[in-house]
């Protein structure tokens, strides 16, 4: 069987497993038990957040032959299909190499026929924001008349760049970096259940590296597992991402302050004169 990626591997199939998002898990848990959920969505914010994990979560959710429910059971075959990609019905476009006006306009034509699989037929943009701007257009078109069938969700890192004809038309959810103590506790469970061995204090520097960003963090975590040849240590990590270690950027400083002991006095000379004048 062929090797697949760390992140590919755990990415969050409900949305207990969402880390990190409890603010938006909570209010689509919410939406999909009152059956209120919305035609359009906008999920925005940094990489490696879970915007797309969420996106597939709830087109399991709606489309579960459980729903209405709060969580897919990931056992039906719609769950099974969704996850596997292989539901014609729930769609994944990539907007970075799918950004013309006609590939946006083939969806305004298909949107309109009843799925064939699974209750809702869902779009999921990724990288809406890269989307020409007749493409736009003709996605305002489809969000402004669309069919009780549909399911819009629209992903990006960039929302500044989407019009606001578009973000008007959807209900927008931010995503926050990912806490590194949350991504840290994460990480030990994949070493754990990979059956690996690692430093706590290198997993805590991957997870500080990854800046909030939980796909980075466990592809740090493959590298840096295929680089080491026995347990994970900070300097395995240290190699792989080319990070500088703490002790060295102390050592560093301590250097400098020693180095240029007059500059540093005068330049808090200084401050303090600066201050003095603006309080006479």
């Amino acid at each position: 069987m062929a090797y697949q990626a760390l992140y590919r591997v755990y990415r969050p199939q409900t949305f207990h497993d969402l880390a990190g998002q409890q603010h938006i898990a909570q209010t689509l848990q919410n939406a999909l038990t009152k059956q209120q959920f919305s035609h359009a969505y906008l999920f925005t914010g940094p990489r490696g957040t879970g915007k797309t994990s969420a996106a597939k979560i709830f087109a399991k959710a709606i489309n579960c032959e459980q729903a209405p429910t709060s969580e897919p059971c990931n056992e039906c075959a719609a769950c099974r299909g969704i996850t596997a990609g292989s539901i014609a019905d729930v769609i994944e476009i990539d907007a970075a190499s799918n950004n013309g006006v006609d590939e946006i306009r083939d969806i305004r034509d298909k949107v309109k026929y009843a799925p064939s699989e699974v209750r809702y037929k869902v779009y999921i943009i990724d990288e809406v924001h890269m989307l020409s701007t007749g493409a736009f257009n003709a996605l305002l078109k489809t969000l402004e008349e669309p069919p009780e069938h549909a399911v819009f969700i629209l992903a990006t890192t960039e929302p500044q760049k989407i019009p606001l004809t578009i973000i008007s038309r959807c209900q927008q959810f931010d995503f926050r970096r990912i806490p590194s103590s949350e991504i840290f506790q994460r990480l030990r469970f994949v070493v754990q259940d990979q059956h690996l061995e690692a430093e706590d204090e290198a997993l805590q520097l991957i997870a500080k590296a990854s800046e909030g960003g939980m796909r980075d963090a466990l592809s740090v975590l493959d590298q840096t597992a295929a680089y080491s040849e026995a347990a994970i240590t900070v300097q395995d990590v240290l190699d792989v991402t080319g990070m500088v270690a703490d002790q060295m950027i102390r050592e560093l400083i301590e250097l400098l302050m020693e180095t240029m002991p007059l500059r540093q006095s005068a330049k808090s000379a200084h401050c303090s004169i600066r201050a003095k004048i603006r309080c006479a």
